[in-house]
């Protein structure tokens, strides 16, 4: 019997597969268009509310995108729902406003240049009509706010040339007599100094306009409250918001800080996994995340593929974990290239907190919290580049970090591979959703013929190291090898079946 998922709170069917479509895209190329560097998004985050989206890119800039349906339809959207008719919201998106958020550094002491690119972006509570957002880079964390300010402008100020064509022979004449002023201000002739010179029309110039100031429309202004910088000897790879709003978490390859919100002169180191011996490491943290409701609780995972839960109401210093999942390979199953494609490059929460999902190289796992004896569920994502995997490691993309993502409602998963395909799981029990798309407007275009939900299988393999291997190619069953597109960061809506995900510097939306 399978093991309860996420979604299951004893129904009795299963839900329908999702009709994935279209919405939007943004900083769509041209054919043949080359992409900049800088260009390429590195971080995507929706905040709580679903009504604004944020992307972070290589050249150390967030952009922030807001929902424009939303105010539109709710009156509708409630009135079909009385009438029990199905609703099919089309989300819509707008680009609101950028920011530069980090510039490339470089450290003097350790010779080591630091880029601006973003890794990480977390939204913070919204408070007075801001939004309040952080990010990162691999050292410096800031917190930014984002408020509509009203821009104020003075309106034009000139004289009407059609009407001032007889007031200029006054200013003509009243200059011809102009006395010149006296060191001290005054003037040779004290009748004609004042008289002449400030002579006026009689009522005045009809055209002269005195200065109107006038508001434009409010626009968004970021401005960095914070920055919090200088705990990190390694590069930080992600960074989690606290459920109490006054704290949050920042973790690099040995350590995880706690830091205070209001608070950038101190931070308090809470998890240490650097040896006495750097000889001795045998693993980093890869991943950093808070429960999104117990304020004490946090968990980790490692390039060893493990999970540890911590509970901060145990230690100051929480070295020792209180749970720690893993899965336990099979016996004669172990090669050269278990331990790196072991490593979790990403773990979420799910939103009511009891599940954890993970990423590593070549499955997502799903795991329950009262349950650390191994997942209750795992998806196999591109199991048909296995034999692959010695090109993988000679071209690095072995080293990928694929980020996962969890549906508001618990039932699916959803991740990303190469080719700019993305994969949606369902995970309730028995389920075989398993749908696969691309970042485009046809997202049902490529279908990767691989079984819905297949048993992993970990069986050894020989394989001869070539060098120079292609980037390109394709298996006996038409499944691409292109490896130089990849779809590396995605999130779904937190309350809606809606997907952002990003290939290149491209932003393409879906919905269900």
């Amino acid at each position: 019997m399978d093991p309860p998922g996420p979604g299951d709170e004893g129904e009795a069917t299963q839900p329908q597969p999702l009709e994935w479509r279209f919405a939007q895209v943004f900083g769509e190329r041209a054919a043949g268009e080359d992409v900049q560097e800088v260009d390429i998004i590195s971080a995507i985050e929706f905040d709580k509310s679903g009504d604004h989206l944020a992307t972070g890119d290589k050249g150390g800039r967030v952009v922030l995108f807001e929902r424009t349906d939303a105010r539109d339809q709710n009156a509708s959207r409630r009135e079909l729902e009385r009438q029990d008719v199905p609703v099919t919201r089309h989300p819509e998106f707008r680009y609101k406003t950028e920011f530069q958020s980090h510039e490339p550094e470089f450290d003097y002491l350790k010779s080591l240049e630091i880029e601006e690119k973003i890794n990480k972006i977390k939204w913070c509570q919204t408070a007075n009509n801001a939004l309040s957002l952080l990010s990162t880079n691999d050292k410096t964390i800031k917190y930014w706010k984002v408020q509509e300010k009203k821009v104020k402008r003075v309106a034009v100020m000139n004289l009407d040339s059609s009407q001032n064509v007889g007031s200029s022979t006054t200013a003509i004449a009243s200059t011809s007599s102009y006395k010149a002023p006296l060191p001290n201000g005054g003037c040779s002739d004290k009748f004609d100094c004042v008289n002449n010179d400030l002579s006026f029309p009689p009522g005045g110039y009809p055209s002269l306009r005195l200065p109107v100031v006038t508001s434009l429309e409010a626009n968004p202004v970021a401005r960095c409250r914070r920055v919090f910088a200088h705990a990190h000897d390694y590069h930080i790879n992600s960074i989690s918001n606290n459920s109490d709003g006054e704290t949050f978490i920042s973790a690099d390859d040995l350590r995880i800080n706690l830091w205070n919100l209001e608070i950038n002169s101190q931070s308090f180191n809470i998890v240490d996994v650097k040896p006495t011996n750097m000889e001795d490491l045998t693993e980093v943290i890869t991943c950093a995340e808070f429960h999104p409701s117990h304020c004490n609780t946090l968990a980790y995972s490692s390039s060893k593929g493990s999970i540890r839960l911590i509970d901060l109401r145990q230690s100051a210093l929480c070295d020792n974990h209180s749970k720690i999942f893993e899965e336990h390979e099979a016996p004669g199953s172990r090669s050269f290239f278990t331990e790196i494609i072991a490593s979790i490059s990403d773990l979420k929460f799910s939103r009511n907190g009891r599940y954890i999902l993970s990423r590593d190289y070549m499955t997502l796992k799903l795991w329950d919290l009262n349950m650390n004896s191994g997942p209750v569920s795992t998806f196999q994502v591109h199991e048909h580049l296995r034999p692959k995997l010695c090109d993988l490691y000679e071209n690095d993309s072995i080293f990928d970090k694929f980020e996962c993502c969890l549906s508001g409602d618990g039932l699916r998963v959803a991740t990303g591979s190469y080719g700019n395909i993305f994969r949606v799981f369902g995970c309730t029990p028995g389920s075989m959703e398993a749908t696969t798309l691309e970042a485009s407007r046809n997202p049902m275009r490529r279908q990767i013929e691989n079984p819905a939900r297949p048993t992993r299988t970990l069986a050894s393999f020989t394989c001869g190291v070539r060098r120079g291997g292609e980037n390109q190619g394709v298996d006996a069953n038409g499944n691409s090898f292109d490896f130089s597109t990849k779809l590396l960061h995605l999130a779904w809506h937190p309350t809606e079946n809606s997907i952002a995900c990003a290939a290149a510097n491209s932003l393409y939306m879906y919905y269900a």
